[in-house]
């Protein structure tokens, strides 16, 4: 189902990942596709949906700083680049602190999180709060920044939450906090020479 990115399809995104639905909706990066990350059949059809392996976790987006700190621990350094560049493309990998959240996702002591800067996908996380975020895209191939490319080559999801052409598209920057230098794990729009 296509769905326009405004009040009434998000309202209608939002009651499909209650009940275990898969979206794709646009954020500032590139499209994405989620569940709800409490929802362990739905985590496992992205998966299937993308022919990802387990051993690669999904990561998290979130509403707010606030609702990435009931679910993860943060040190002071992640706190700063948080504070910083939140909503924005940078991912931080922090240690988990929300148990049913590391099950439901097959963590081992860490998750990805970042706070998209996108009207639409914040408007659709003010209801959900915490959405499993990542590209839609079949894994290995690129990632699709325009709605008409995932309608031609993407499938097997619910619902498509159409924002059109994301302009500046690229992906998000993914660094962690070791001892207490930050690691660079996925160059991204962010360089490291400007998060420090």
């Amino acid at each position: 189902m296509i769905l326009q990115c405004n009040e009434l399809g998000i309202r209608d995104a939002y009651d499909s990942i209650k009940k275990g639905g898969i979206i794709v909706f646009p954020t500032d990066t590139v499209y994405g596709v989620g569940c709800d990350p409490y929802n362990s059949d739905a985590v496992n059809k992205i998966y299937n949906i993308k022919g990802r392996e387990k051993m690669k976790q999904l990561p998290v987006l979130a509403f707010s700083k606030k609702d990435v700190e009931s679910i993860a621990f943060f040190d002071a350094i992640s706190e700063k680049i948080a504070d910083k560049f939140w909503p924005g493309p940078v991912t931080l990998i922090l240690p988990v602190k929300d148990r049913k959240i590391a099950e439901s996702l097959g963590l081992e002591g860490k998750i990805a999180v970042r706070v998209p800067n996108h009207p639409g996908v914040l408007s659709l996380l003010e209801k959900c709060r915490l959405l499993v975020g990542t590209s839609a895209n079949f894994s290995g191939q690129s990632s699709f920044d325009d709605s008409k490319e995932i309608l031609d080559e993407f499938s097997g999801y619910d619902i498509l939450l159409d924002g059109g052409k994301i302009s500046n598209s690229g992906e998000s920057t993914i660094v962690e906090v070791v001892g207490n230098e930050l690691k660079i794990v996925r160059q991204g729009k962010i360089k490291l020479e400007n998060l420090v």
